[in-house]
């Protein structure tokens, strides 16, 4: 647990008992409470106070409902081995916080945001809408009183029919997933070894976006899911669908301990075999009418997809019961014959 612990934090990665708890579960099948977990890294003296911060209740939270319903984006400043500074431009999703696309840059450009959006909807699909603050790269709203064109960026996003949000001035936690993204980022950045050219810095935004995205668990999402698990659970928003069909449920529960899960449909309750070998196994059930799709919520794993027959109350697994039968005919003895 503690050379964990110094492992993740000498490669800049978060190291909390959350996270360390993860790893334990997930790569070594070590079951350990978050709270024995930071007695004994406060016991040998590697925690580090934190002054008090500004309590999680003072914020009014938001996050949405669909992948690709809202992108944020926004760009920071990193320096070169040599000092040279340059910008790193990025685009999140908001719904699971996975990284979309992150870019080097000398400087983000009007331009830049245009194409880098592009190669993120060629890759992504197109988002029902954005989310940035007010920078001119973004907007040109308050651009000469308000009295401009659209820069090139609004441009696209209203040939797309995206919507465009933007951050009150001087309200900077409205894009807060993004700026704490870029927190993450930099922390990481910091360990490892300076980048000597901008070719290298972007090989270096490569291989933490696939850490970030497929590897490491995020504490604002449903059993610390990653970000790609969280981004490829739901269906995606478009810019025609703005929000979810009204037929479509989102359902977070745990496998009881005889295997199954309940559904209530139409009033009717019906219980779903799912397996025993699943049993206290946290998982999220899409349900389109009646098609249901049931998810493992940790690892994005799909345990079983089915059609509800309304007319049975338990939806069996299809699996045969009992062991092998014996094969017909008189059975056979180990008896000689007389």
């Amino acid at each position: 647990m503690l050379n964990l612990r110094r492992t993740l934090t000498k490669g800049g990665l978060d190291a909390g008992p959350v996270t360390i708890a993860w790893h334990l579960q997930h790569h070594h099948q070590i079951v350990i409470s978050r709270a024995t977990i930071y007695r004994i890294i406060r016991r040998h003296d590697l925690v580090i106070a934190e002054p008090k911060k500004k309590p999680k209740s003072s914020y009014i939270r938001f996050q949405a409902e669909q992948p690709n319903e809202t992108w944020q984006a926004d760009y920071t400043h990193h320096r070169l081995a040599d000092g040279t500074d340059t910008e790193i431009l990025t685009w999140l999703d908001d719904h699971s916080r996975y990284a979309l696309s992150i870019t080097a840059h000398v400087r983000v450009t009007g331009p830049a945001v245009v194409a880098t959006f592009r190669t993120a909807t060629d890759i992504h699909g197109i988002p029902f809408s954005t989310l940035t603050d007010n920078g001119l790269v973004f907007t040109t709203r308050f651009a000469h009183g308000g009295r401009t064109s659209r820069n090139g960026f609004e441009t696209e996003l209203v040939r797309l029919r995206v919507r465009q949000k933007n951050s009150r001035p001087n309200h900077p936690t409205t894009c807060g997933k993004v700026e704490r993204f870029q927190q993450t980022m930099k922390k990481w950045l910091r360990a490892q070894p300076p980048a000597a050219t901008i070719v290298d810095l972007q090989t270096q935004l490569d291989t933490f976006a696939d850490y970030y995205n497929h590897h490491r668990p995020h504490r604002s999402l449903p059993h610390h899911a990653t970000p790609a698990t969280a981004y490829t659970t739901r269906p995606k928003a478009t810019p025609a669908n703005d929000r979810p069909d009204s037929q479509f449920r989102v359902r977070h529960d745990r496998v009881d301990t005889a295997g199954k899960v309940t559904l209530r449909h139409h009033g009717r309750m019906h219980h779903i075999g799912i397996g025993r070998p699943h049993a206290g196994t946290p998982i999220i059930l899409l349900i389109h009418e009646l098609d249901i799709r049931i998810i493992h919520a940790t690892t994005g794993e799909i345990i079983r997809t089915l059609t509800l027959d309304p007319t049975r109350r338990y939806q069996p697994t299809g699996a045969k019961r009992g062991g092998p039968k014996r094969p017909y005919g008189p059975r056979k003895t180990s008896k000689p014959e007389p």
